[in-house]
Formats: structure tokens, C-alpha cells, sequence
């Protein structure tokens, strides 16, 4: 009896009797308002173009779009492919986004229809359709990506020429031109219109009236040729447009009206509008800056405390490296990038918390030192600091303070230039952004499968399973985490079928959040990502924004995925096979089950069945291969796709574990002389390389294995726990040494002149998390160290006369002897 077939399986099954696409005359043979739909005589599903089951107009239908991504800030022309009306000129082209914001399209010479992106408050993917019937209907459908500004390509948006003058502009020895530069091609018309867009945040804070908005102010230049640059003289905006210091330039076609929305334009980047502030600002920045940033300390003082529900940091760059399903690399400060830090001057590289706060969408930030220390506010205006709104944004977006980059602008950067960058009282800012000193923070945890395929569990158990089928990797009840995997055979250099797996595809969902599935791409070494069944192109963006997950994409070997819960996937090519890691935060403990164990620093339990038996640790390989079996998936839970018919005939439509497939045990890996040799030469004593050595033939396989090993060993390295002291102040009147409070780390303590130290010297952060001594004090009079000088300065001084007095004695002496010598 075969197992129960999921939901879209069936409809699949249902639909496709068998190859071709096999469309009828009935009223469903066509995809027009049915794109994603399996139900019907053809299909319109995704998978339906490797199963050869779609009907006969799902192009015409569910579009694909080039490009498929643009700035969220809109002004985007994408062009619809496979699709070409027959009449042109007769044709008028809506593009509705989100079901409410409608754009004008149009039909090109050649019959292309084309759309322009809307301005929008979300990044993420963005769905759309299309009418070509003056918004009668919208039959036609596709996907649009939206994308945060900062990670929008520099061909696609005008260039701010030398960024930082045009936002230092008014102050200090900062005067004269500003100049701007794009891209011609990217805007092909004779004359353009430059504009200054201003954005804002009106309503009460964290009320339903909290609104944000962007409003086109005013033009810079009207009607001029489009070279590819501009340069103006900046003058003092009207009153009527001071309230507005963040925005960003646009240009358009000058045959568009000033300030009319959704047209085809260039961006430049948000940035700090100083070049259009009042005279007040330029006749006196200093006094100006101070008021705003004694008026932004006010409003701050009024609003909740968002620093409560961050997450902690890591304690140092190798654990925040690591703990890739919580933390990722801020693009403001990227070692991979050259290390320009801006802002935080004094670090190599800073990373964000992918996640933003549920309550109050805010984010964390976190910057180290070359040596990998942490840099603390506390100890310099370089420190991490953290943010009221998360610079990512937070779902469901749209709303402050989770507009994507903008609502960051408002209540975190602006703020920066108004303390730090304008007027000398950065102070004042880092009292309200404090770094966060990694006292309370817990690694994650980690658990690996790699190879033939080897697995190291949560709690630290290796066994290996060569299961044929497809399994539960981890479940977890607590917030409805599956990851599921396919494992399939190996072949040997001859093309026999080895006695072996490996994993081709991995797939995850969280609670309700969208299902991604990576797996290996046919006939090439890369990976491929499906998004519900999907396959993803990465050609314009390596960054995902999508439902209850985050995703990046390295190359074309690495893939990770960052859930909701804190939870990370990392997917990678080791050889022929994939290797994942799993990492879950501490909340997880005692709630997870699968492959990967059950994570409860308890490894005798590691091998619990469905039933809750619990196989020993000792276990023969045999026992493991039906604690492996057990686990397989079920039919109706499945995450994977199959959208060939090899998939379906082997994994859909036969037992999620094959029965009949005999796997190659520990005990009878065999290896000849010469064999054996080359093994031992390569693996040394890591068993894994050498069982995948034996079990493949194959020397590469079996080295794969070992550097995915190495890499398990070595982020288990790097997650290891810290003991961290917490920051240590310096004592009023004095100075400190050091800005490490690591175990083993030791501060040293000085004095101002005119003070002397009452207390130790020294602090150094012990075992247990305290430091040996507490900040001394610094008490009037004469410091310890001025005494000591003056002491012994004045020993030296005594010292040097009675040495030029003996040595005058034994002169005098001398030259008695030497007069009586002939």
C-alpha cells in the first residue's frame, strides 16, 4: 500500500497522467488568473516545466521578468519575457503591485510589454499582474523583488560625488559645488530633471497613526541635457522645506511632470540633507547640531526601551563569524569589502542581528578590533551601537520605525550627525546606544551531515547513515521547525552505483514561512535554490528578503538561511555530495528530535526513534541504519519538490526509504594494499574520510569528507563559550588600559596628575565571570607614580653628586702618583 500522497502531490499526480502536456479543450486548459495552480486539466504550477504537464499558455500567464529586481525606492523598467503583443500601439499596460499601487507600462516597438517598479516601503519579494485592457482584468502575473537601496547596484542609481561633503555640507571649511553623476544608458532620453525627494516619520511613536512617507519637494534643474553629471551651488531651502533632513535626489525624463510618481528614474542614495538647510545651520552648525540632538535626547527619554529584547552580542569576531543564523556582516563595515568603516573608524568589521526585535522591529550591532575584541561605546565613539530601527526593516514593514534603511535614517544615523558629526557631544548619543557587552550571550548550537553521509548530532554523537530515500534531519515542536534532506547513491569512476549516499537536497520551513530547498544543480557542481517549489534566479541579487526567513547566496557553492527564530542553515558543494549545518540558539533545548539528535547536552540519547526509544550509544551499525530508516519523511508532511519524473517515480511514488537498497557498513569497508596507503596518507585517523575512501573508491570523495569535517571542527571551535567580565569602568580623575574583558584579560589603572590611586592597580577578568579587583579610585594629591619620580629623581640627583665627588677624589689622588712616575 503506498503512503499517503501531500496535498500538492496529488493535485500534481492528478494533473499529470504522464509526460507531455497533454492540455484539453476544457475551460481550465488555460493559466490565465491561475498562475501557482496544480488543480485542472493542465497545469500552472512551477513544476510543471520539468514535468511537462503546464498548459499550453502558462508563459503568456505567469511571467518572467528582466530584470527581476530593482530598488525598492522604484523607477525600475523591466521588460516581460516570452510574451509579445501582436498590435502595440493599441494597447494600454497596468502593472498593479501588492493589489494596490498601479503603475503605467507600455508596449515597445517590438511588441515587448513593459512595466516600471513602484516606490514602495518593504523589501522582499513583491507580486504583481498585469492588464492589457485599461484595468478591466489582471490575468497575468509574476514576482517583483524589492531591494533594500544600499545593496542596488551603482550602474542602477545616481552617484552622490564625494558622499561625505555633500553631508557635511554647511559646516566647517565645507562650502563651494556639489556634483552628481549616473549611468546615461540606464536612463535613455535627451533631457532630464534632477528632484529632491524628503522623507519622514509623522504620527505618535508606536501608535496606529505612525506613518511613513516620501514627498517630492523640490526641483534642482529642469529640462537638462542628459550627460551623465550635474553640479550646483547648494542654497538654503524655503522654510517650508526645512523639516525635511533626509532624502534622496531623483531624476527622470524631463517629459514627466515634476514629482510624478512611479515613472522611470534614477535614485541616489538616502543620505543627510546638510547642502539645503537654513542659514541658522550654516552660520553657526556647532549651536544648531547641539539643539537637535538635545531635542532627539528628549523624544528618546519619551520612547520605550528597545534595548531590552535585542539579542546579545558575540564576544568576539570568531563567535560572531559563526553564529551565522543570528548575525551577519553589516555592509557598512565588511572585512571581505577592505574594512571601510565609517562610522566606527576603529574596527575591521561589524555585524548586524538578522532578526528585528519583535516588539519594536530594532536591531543589534556589533563591531570588533583586527585582534577580534569587541568594541564597546563605553570605551570609544567607534563602538557598536544599537538601533531603534532595524536597518533591514522588519516585517510586515511599510510602517515606522520598520520602513527598510529609512526609519534607521530617522532615529539612528540622522541622530549620529546631529551628537557625533556635527557637534563635538557624542557623548550624549553613545548614553543612549550602548554597546551591548556580550556578558549573557550563548553560542548556538551546532550539528553537521556531510559525506556518505556521516552526521555529528547537537550533542556531539557521529554516526553514519546510508539510507536511501528521504529523511528528517531536525524537528522541533517549539517553532514548527522541519529540515529534511534526500539522500541518494554515489557513483564510482566506472558509473557503478556505489553502495553508499550522500545528500542531494536539503529543505526548510518554519511555522508558516515559505519553504526553501537547496539542492545540487543537475549537470553542474553548483547549487540550486527553490523558493515553494520554485527554482530562484541569483544573477542580480545574492540577498533574499522572504517570508519568515532571510537568505544569501555565496558563489554558486554556498547557500544560507536564516530563520525567523534565530535558527541558521548553511548548505554547501563538498564533493559530490552536500554538506549542511544546522544551528539552533539555546531556546531550543530538550524540544528537537530527527537525525541530528536530541539536543540536551545528553548524547546517550541521541538515537531516540519516533516512539521514543532510545537506541544505546553503542549501537551496531546496523541498529543506526533502523534508527536512520525510521526517521524517514512522510509522504503528507514532505518539504521537497519534484518536478522531474525521475523524482516522482523514485521518491514520490515509492516508500520514503527504500527497503530494497543494501547499504556498505563499517565492517565491511575493504581496502587494497595500495588503497589503504593513499587513505591513511590523506585521512590519517578522521574514520569518516576513510569509510567514504572505501565505500566510493575515490580519493576526491573521501577528501571532501574530511574538509567537511574540518569545517564542523573548526566552527565548533569557534562557537566554544567565553566567560566575559562585562565592562570595566575607568576611575573619575583617571585612565585605563585595555578594552578586552575576556577570562585571562587584565586592565591596568591610572591616575591624572594631582591625584593619587587608593585601590589596586590592576584588574583581571577571572573564571567566574567577576573581576579580581574592583576600579580603584583616584583621590586628590600627588599621584603615586609623581611621587615616585620625585623620589627617585631625587635620589638620582644625590646619587649623581656623591659619584662626581668620588671620582674627583681618585682624580686628585691620580695625579699625586702620576707626578712622582719619571
Amino acid at each position: 500500500m503506498k503512503p499517503a500522497l501531500l496535498p500538492w502531490a496529488l493535485l500534481l499526480l492528478a494533473t499529470a497522467p504522464g509526460p507531455g502536456p497533454g492540455p484539453t479543450a476544457d475551460a481550465q486548459d488555460s493559466c490565465s488568473m491561475r498562475c501557482g495552480a496544480l488543480d485542472g486539466p493542465c497545469s500552472c504550477h512551477p513544476t510543471c516545466s520539468g514535468l511537462g504537464t503546464c498548459c499550453l499558455d502558462f508563459r503568456d500567464f505567469c511571467l518572467e521578468i528582466l530584470p527581476y529586481s530593482g530598488s525598492m525606492m522604484g523607477g525600475k523598467d523591466f521588460v516581460v519575457r516570452h510574451f509579445k503583443m501582436s498590435s502595440p500601439t493599441d494597447t494600454s499596460v497596468i502593472c498593479r503591485f501588492k493589489e494596490s499601487i498601479q503603475t503605467l507600462g507600455h508596449v515597445d516597438s517590438s511588441g515587448q510589454v513593459h512595466c516600471v517598479s513602484p516606490l514602495l516601503y518593504e523589501s522582499g519579494r513583491v507580486p504583481f499582474t498585469v492588464s492589457l485592457d485599461n484595468g478591466h482584468s489582471f490575468p497575468r502575473a509574476g514576482t517583483w523583488l524589492a531591494v533594500h537601496p544600499n545593496k542596488v547596484s551603482m550602474t542602477e542609481k545616481s552617484e552622490l560625488v564625494n558622499e561625505t561633503r555633500w553631508q557635511y555640507y554647511g559646516t566647517a571649511d565645507t562650502s563651494g559645488n556639489l556634483s552628481l553623476t549616473w549611468h546615461v544608458e540606464a536612463l535613455p532620453t535627451q533631457t532630464v530633471t534632477i528632484e529632491l525627494w524628503g522623507y519622514e516619520e509623522t504620527g505618535m511613536p508606536y501608535s496606529q497613526e505612525w506613518t511613513a512617507k516620501w514627498s517630492y519637494l523640490y526641483p534642482l534643474a529642469t529640462h537638462i541635457p542628459n550627460s551623465g553629471s550635474f553640479t550646483f551651488t547648494p542654497k538654503p531651502a524655503p522654510p517650508s522645506y526645512q523639516r525635511w533632513q533626509v532624502g534622496a535626489l531623483r531624476i527622470i525624463d524631463s517629459k514627466n511632470y515634476a514629482g510624478q510618481k512611479d515613472v522611470q528614474a534614477l535614485w541616489t542614495n538616502d543620505h543627510a540633507l546638510a547642502w539645503h538647510l537654513s542659514d541658522d545651520f550654516r552660520e553657526d552648525p556647532v549651536a544648531w547640531a547641539r539643539t537637535q540632538c538635545q531635542a532627539w535626547e528628549e523624544l528618546e527619554d519619551q520612547l520605550p526601551n528597545f534595548l531590552e529584547e535585542l539579542p546579545d552580542c558575540p564576544c568576539t569576531l570568531t563567535q560572531a563569524w559563526a553564529d551565522s543564523g543570528r548575525f551577519f556582516t553589516d555592509y557598512g563595515c565588511d572585512m571581505e569589502q577592505g574594512s571601510v568603516c565609517t562610522y566606527h573608524p576603529g574596527a575591521v568589521h561589524c555585524v548586524r542581528s538578522v532578526q528585528a526585535s519583535p516588539r519594536y522591529g530594532s536591531g543589534q550591532q556589533c563591531c570588533y578590533t583586527a585582534d577580534g575584541t569587541q568594541l564597546l561605546t563605553a570605551d570609544s565613539s567607534s563602538g557598536s551601537t544599537p538601533d531603534r530601527g532595524h536597518d533591514w526593516g522588519a516585517p510586515p514593514f511599510r510602517t515606522p520605525p520598520r520602513v527598510p534603511g529609512m526609519s534607521h535614517w530617522l532615529y539612528d544615523v540622522l541622530s549620529f550627525y546631529y551628537c557625533c558629526l556635527w557637534a563635538p557631544d557624542c557623548p550624549r548619543y553613545m548614553q543612549r546606544r550602548p554597546s551591548n557587552d556580550c556578558r549573557n550571550y550563548q553560542p548556538p548550537r551546532l550539528a553537521s551531515a556531510f559525506g556518505d553521509p556521516h552526521f555529528v548530532t547537537f550533542d556531539g554523537t557521529n554516526f553514519t547513515f546510508n539510507g536511501r530515500g528521504e529523511y528528517v534531519l531536525l524537528e522541533a515542536v517549539l517553532t514548527d521547525l522541519r529540515v529534511q534532506a534526500r539522500a541518494q547513491p554515489g557513483r564510482m569512476s566506472n558509473g557503478t552505483q556505489t553502495r553508499g549516499t550522500g545528500l542531494t537536497a536539503v529543505a526548510v520551513q518554519e511555522d508558516n514561512s515559505d519553504v526553501v530547498e537547496v539542492r545540487l544543480a543537475s549537470g553542474t557542481s553548483g547549487l540550486e535554490v527553490l523558493l515553494n517549489q520554485e527554482v530562484l534566479s541569483f544573477a542580480e541579487q545574492s540577498w533574499m528578503d522572504l517570508k519568515g526567513m532571510f537568505l544569501s547566496v555565496a558563489a554558486r557553492d554556498r547557500v544560507s538561511i536564516m530563520l525567523a527564530s534565530g535558527a541558521g542553515l548553511e548548505v554547501s558543494v563538498q564533493g559530490p555530495f552536500l554538506s549542511v549545518s544546522v544551528l539552533l540558539p539555546e531556546k531550543f533545548l530538550t524540544h528537537t528530535h530527527g537525525l541530528l539528535g536530541t539536543l540536551n547536552n545528553d548524547p546517550t540519547d541521541d538515537f531516540t526513534l519516533r516512539s521514543g526509544r532510545v537506541l544505546p550509544p553503542g549501537s551496531s551499525p546496523q541498529e543506526l541504519f533502523l534508527f536512520g530508516a525510521d526517521w524517514a519523511v512522510h509522504n503528507a508532511s514532505s518539504l521537497l519538490t519534484y518536478d522531474s519524473w525521475f523524482l516522482v517515480h523514485n521518491f514520490l511514488y515509492q516508500p520514503k526509504h527504500d527497503p530494497t537498497f543494501e547499504p556498505l557498513f563499517t565492517s565491511e569497508t575493504t581496502l587494497n594494499p595500495s588503497q589503504a596507503q593513499e587513505a591513511a596518507k590523506l585521512c590519517g585517523d578522521d574514520h569518516f574520510c576513510n569509510f567514504d575512501v572505501a565505500a566510493t573508491g575515490s580519493l576526491s570523495t573521501g577528501n571532501a569528507t574530511r574538509v567537511a569535517h574540518q569545517l564542523h571542527q573548526r566552527r565548533m571551535r569557534s562557537l566554544q563559550p567565553v566567560v566575559s567580565c562585562g565592562w570595566l569602568a575607568p576611575p573619575p580623575n583617571g585612565q585605563k588600559e585595555g578594552n578586552r574583558y575576556l577570562a585571562g584579560s587584565t586592565i591596568y589603572f591610572h591616575c591624572d596628575n594631582g591625584y593619587s590611586l587608593a585601590g589596586a592597580e590592576t584588574s583581571t577578568c577571572q573564571a567566574d565571570g567577576t573581576w579580581s579587583s574592583p576600579t580603584p579610585e583616584c583621590q586628590p594629591g600627588r599621584s603615586y607614580t609623581v611621587l615616585l619620580g620625585i623620589i627617585f629623581g631625587g635620589l638620582a640627583v644625590v646619587a649623581a653628586v656623591a659619584l662626581v665627588y668620588v671620582l674627583l677624589r681618585r682624580r686628585k689622588g691620580n695625579m699625586h702618583i702620576w707626578g712622582t712616575q719619571p
